[in-house]
C-alpha cells in the first residue's frame, strides 16, 4: 500500500504543470522588476544623497515579510560599506525606538503602507527630526504621505494564485533595497579592496586578500640536485606530496621535475639507473611570484594547463603553491 501511495506522489510530482506554474510565478515577478524601473524618480536619487550625507546609520525597520526584507538590505548596505541597523516595527514602538540615534536615517518598508505599527511609528520618528524613507506599493498610503522620501515599489499582483502571500511585493522591495545599496557603493567608490575588509571569511573574501606567500608558507619545500639519481627525485616528490619537485643547481633553480615527467621516463627509458634529474627535468619552470593574489596564481595555472607553480622571490625560490592548495582554501 505504501508503494502504491509513493508511486502517485512521484507521478503528480514529475507533471509538466508544476514547471508550468513554477515558470509563470518566475515571470510575473521578473515582470515586476522591470516595472521598478518607471517607477523610480527623484525622490530616489534624494534619498541616496539623503544617505550619503548623513553622520549617522540608516535605521531600517519593517513587519512581518517586510520585516525579513529589511534585515537582508541591511546586511547589503553593511557589507558595502554604508552602516545600517535593523529594527522591527512592532519592537519599536514597545521601547526599542530608542535604537535610533540623532543622524540616523530611517527607512520603513511596507507594502501597504498603512500596517498599524507602521502608522504608529511615523510620528514617532518624525518627533525625532530624523529623515524618513518609505518603500512602499501604495502611493497613498500613511507612509507615503508622511516620508521624506517615497521609493514606489508598486506590483500589479502577487505571484500567488490568490494575490494573497507576499511574494512579487517583497521580492520588488529587496530589489529596490538593493538598487539603494549599489547606488552608495558606487558614489562611495567602494573598491574590491574596502570589500575584503568587510568580508575577510569564506572564499569571496579570500579571492580578494589571500596571497601566494600565505599559502606557500604552509608547505614543505621540495629540492633536489641536478645530479640527484632518479631513485631521490622519486622520493622528494612523494615525501612532499606536491607532485614537483625543483631541482637546483649552483644554488640556482635550472628546472623541475613532476609526476608527468617520471611517467614520461619510464615510458621512455628500459634503464634508469644511471639517469639524473638534469636528465629528466622540465627546463624554465613557470614561476610566480609571492605577493600575487592566490586567484591570479590560479588563473595562470588554468591558462597554461597545470596544476604547480614555483614561487620565486627574484632569485630566490621559496616553495611550491599546488592547485590542490586553492582547492583546499576555497578559491577554485
Amino acid at each position: 500500500m505504501r508503494n502504491t501511495t509513493h508511486n502517485s506522489i512521484i507521478t503528480l510530482n514529475t507533471d509538466n504543470s508544476i514547471l508550468s506554474i513554477a515558470k509563470r510565478a518566475i515571470e510575473t515577478e521578473s515582470d515586476a522588476i522591470k516595472n521598478l524601473i518607471p517607477q523610480l524618480d527623484h525622490h530616489f536619487e534624494e534619498a541616496v544623497n539623503c544617505i550619503l550625507a548623513s553622520k549617522g546609520r540608516v535605521v531600517i525597520s519593517g513587519v512581518g515579510k517586510s520585516a525579513l526584507i529589511a534585515s537582508k538590505i541591511v546586511a547589503t548596505l553593511n557589507s558595502t560599506g554604508t552602516p545600517a541597523i535593523f529594527m522591527h516595527a512592532a519592537d519599536a514602538i514597545h521601547g526599542d525606538l530608542g535604537t535610533v540615534l540623532k543622524d540616523d536615517v530611517v527607512i520603513c518598508i511596507s507594502k501597504s503602507g498603512n500596517t498599524e505599527e507602521i502608522k504608529m511609528l511615523i510620528p514617532l520618528i518624525k518627533r525625532g527630526n530624523n529623515k524618513l524613507i518609505g518603500i512602499t506599493g501604495n502611493k497613498d498610503s500613511i507612509l507615503a504621505q508622511r516620508a521624506d522620501f517615497v521609493l514606489k515599489a508598486h506590483v500589479e499582483k502577487e505571484a500567488c494564485p490568490n494575490n494573497l502571500a507576499p511574494t512579487t511585493s517583497t521580492t520588488a522591495q529587496l530589489v529596490m533595497g538593493d538598487a539603494l545599496a549599489i547606488c552608495l557603493l558606487e558614489l562611495r567608490g567602494f573598491s574590491s579592496d574596502d570589500f575584503a575588509k568587510y568580508h575577510p571569511g569564506g572564499a569571496l573574501g579570500k579571492k580578494l586578500y589571500l596571497r601566494v606567500s600565505d599559502i606557500v608558507s604552509n608547505n614543505l619545500i621540495p629540492k633536489v640536485n641536478s645530479d640527484s639519481k632518479v631513485k631521490e627525485v622519486i622520493v622528494e616528490i612523494s615525501e612532499k606530496m606536491l607532485g614537483v619537485t625543483a631541482v637546483i643547481e649552483n644554488n640556482k633553480v635550472v628546472g623541475v621535475v613532476t609526476d608527468g615527467d617520471i611517467r614520461r621516463m619510464l615510458n621512455k627509458h628500459e634503464n634508469i639507473g644511471g639517469l639524473t634529474a638534469k636528465d629528466i627535468m622540465t627546463a624554465n619552470p613557470k614561476v610566480v611570484d609571492p605577493d600575487v593574489l592566490a586567484v591570479k596564481a590560479l588563473e595562470i595555472m588554468q591558462d597554461l594547463g597545470i596544476s604547480q607553480l614555483l614561487v620565486m622571490d627574484d632569485q630566490a625560490y621559496l616553495g611550491i603553491i599546488h592547485l590542490h592548495n586553492l582547492i583546499k582554501e576555497g578559491i577554485l
